[in-house]
């Protein structure tokens, strides 16, 4: 018997239970259907389910951990007594245990089978990708909108209402089979995650297949630790450090000054300063040559006006970024969360640190994936962890250290950039990091006061020539690097989302058109009208917009001559048009409406793609034109309104 693995799903309803599994390799695809009086795949079903646990064949899903596993394993450890019952008797025993788990997660209580006692292993590509995280929380809907699958669906029965014909049981099963076949396109843009995971399970013996990036490093920064310490992982899981509260005097490096009075104050203000909660206590602004500085717990922000900012003729543009700054601080400070001691310190540094650094020297083909990835994610856990009381790392004078420090540090040499290159202007400072536009002539006198500040932190900068920057604010701008490449951040960021990367599945690609006709007119020459005519991926037109709690979207037109209001589902794709209709969300509590799109444009829905000649999509193209010229304006203001029609 050949052994496979298989992206599977599972709905459970009130009178019907469907599985379906599909080989991740192959179009091979099993179907098992359990209906309280027409069908019962009970036997096949747990035959496949018990090959699946001989030949240790994993299951794959979206959030199969919280949900799908505890029903397979409900069904393995019940066996006996589901094959003698009937199908209605069953049914209702998965729907009951169904019920039951979903109760179990919502309330945030452990799941009644925790992953390490399941009989078949899973890949859980919700987890993998830290979907489960609050910032990054996403639904297989809002994956399938970002990835363009074809059929965007929702459930088309809710889970309460009791299917009664064998046309309702194929509609669920095909429903079914699309969220599989969804996954399963998951699964494939995630295989950088998966053989970072695999390859870290052969080399470190951790089972993290379902582990986010960030709960690797703090595992494996665990594991060395507790080898070097000949401590138990239990015992060190344990500790933590509280603080009262953390004087900035005392967590100052001694290093830290400044040449002139505004950042002299600033100092000085810091010093007088406690902190006691490490989410809000530091948050200051700061004005120097006209520049404001913003500093917070996540760092240093600093952005000049929106405009264009070109390396023409003598003027250059500079940009240098901190090579891991914070885990770098950390190593060049002999930084430690105070419980863990220096002991903590030398295996950071020597046993991660330093180990992905030296492999990261090594040529390409000779590098160690579990390494590179695995370590970097070590090195950049303890951090953001130091700042949690979940984590072993738990310490917040270490957090602030690291985050004062390092913006302290940025600020020193921004200052001594300002002051010493003449008419020299600060672009933007972000947290790692700065861009500068100054006359070349100054260039000897940039890289003098860039290896100071090097030698007097011991930190390494590096390196990149711009040709241009179109700078919205610090969060939206396009960076040209005098080879062609660009980098693209915020709503400009458009190329990962077009290849579907598995790092921006959960953002937001609506009307991704836009951002590229942005992108084509600045980098590329090309007017936006001249790019729109040439566009005809149907999906770089569509939105996507989803809906949570007491609201509902309809779909609102006139046939016939008399208003008609379609119901539509939780999570909808559509694009703008010429003779479509009106969105709105309406709340079903007070029925107060709104508008998906305000004004006067239609949309047309288009969660199911169709294909057909592109003219016959009837796209509104000023829509487009309109919002891209209103970016356009902000960099140009004198520029016009353009129209196609």
């Amino acid at each position: 018997m050949e052994r496979t693995h298989w992206v599977m799903d599972y709905e459970t309803m009130a009178n019907l239970f469907v599985g379906v599994f599909e080989s991740y390799n192959s179009e091979e695809t099993k179907v098992f259907t359990i209906h309280s009086s027409i069908c019962n795949d009970i036997k096949p079903l747990i035959k496949f389910l018990q090959r699946n646990k001989s030949l240790k064949e994993k299951h794959i899903s979206f959030n199969g951990i919280s949900f799908d596993s505890q029903i397979t394993e409900f069904i393995l450890k019940n066996q006996t007594k589901l094959l003698k019952m009937d199908a209605h008797d069953i049914v209702d025993a998965i729907y009951a245990e169904a019920q039951e788990t979903i109760s179990r997660s919502n309330a945030r209580e452990f799941s009644k089978y925790p992953e390490w006692k399941l009989s078949i292993e899973q890949i859980d590509v919700f987890k993998i990708n830290h979907w489960d995280n609050v910032n990054r929380r996403t639904s297989l809907k809002w994956a399938q909108f970002a990835m363009d699958w074809p059929n965007l669906q929702d459930m088309p029965i809710h889970h309460a209402e009791k299917v009664h014909t064998e046309e309702e049981i194929l509609m669920i099963t095909k429903y079914c089979i699309n969220d599989v076949r969804s996954t399963k396109k998951i699964l494939h843009l995630s295989k950088p995650l998966i053989a970072v995971r695999q390859q870290i399970k052969e080399k470190y013996g951790l089972e993290c297949y379902n582990y986010s990036n960030t709960k690797i490093g703090s595992q494996l920064l665990l594991g060395l630790y507790c080898e070097a310490t000949d401590q138990k992982k239990y015992d060190v899981k344990d500790l933590r450090t509280y603080r009262n509260g953390i004087k900035i005097k005392d967590i100052l490096f001694d290093y830290i000054s400044f040449k002139t009075p505004p950042f002299q104050q600033f100092l000085k203000k810091l010093e007088d300063k406690t902190i006691y909660n490490t989410k809000s206590d530091f948050k200051y602004k700061l004005r120097f040559k006209g520049y404001e500085f913003h500093y917070g717990a996540g760092g240093i922000h600093q952005c000049i006006k929106p405009g264009k900012y070109l390396a023409e003729g003598d003027i250059i543009v500079k940009d240098l970024d901190v090579a891991s700054l914070y885990p770098s601080i950390a190593c060049m400070n002999n930084m430690s969360p105070a419980h863990l001691g220096d002991e903590f310190f030398q295996v950071y540094k020597n046993d991660i640190v330093d180990v992905r650094l030296a492999e990261k020297k090594k040529p390409k083909a000779n590098r160690d994936i579990a390494i590179i990835e695995g370590f970097k994610e070590a090195a950049n856990a303890t951090y953001g962890n130091s700042n949690s009381e979940y984590s072993w790392l738990y310490d917040p004078k270490y957090t602030m250290q690291t985050t004062i420090n390092g913006q302290l540090l940025l600020s020193m040499l921004v200052e001594d950039l300002l002051i010493n290159i003449p008419e020299s202007v600060l672009l933007q400072t972000n947290t790692d990091g700065a861009t500068l536009q100054f006359d070349k002539q100054y260039l000897d006198k940039y890289d003098e006061i860039c290896k100071a500040w090097e030698e007097k932190t011991k930190l390494i900068l590096e390196y990149a020539d711009y040709s241009a920057m179109y700078i919205w604010d610090v969060n939206n701008y396009i960076s040209v690097y005098t080879n062609g490449a660009a980098k693209c951040k915020g709503r400009f960021e458009w190329e990962d989302l077009q290849n579907h990367k598995h790092t921006h599945l959960h953002k937001n690609k609506s009307h991704l058109v836009v951002a590229k006709a942005i992108y084509n007119y600045f980098v590329n020459g090309i007017s936006p009208e001249e790019y729109i005519k040439s566009n005809t991926n149907i999906y770089d037109y569509c939105a996507g917009v989803k809906i949570k709690g007491d609201w509902s979207f309809y779909e609102s037109s006139i046939k016939d001559g008399k208003h008609v209001e379609n119901k539509l589902q939780k999570t909808i794709r559509y694009y703008i048009s010429n003779k479509g209709s009106k969105v709105l969300k309406i709340n079903n509590s007070d029925n107060r409406q709104i508008q998906v799109e305000a004004g006067k444009w239609l949309q047309t829905v288009f969660n199911t793609y169709i294909e057909k000649p592109f003219e016959e999509y009837d796209i509104n193209y000023n829509y487009y034109l309109e919002n891209i010229m209103k970016e356009i304006k902000i960099l140009e203001p004198k520029n016009q309104q353009l129209k196609l029609f």
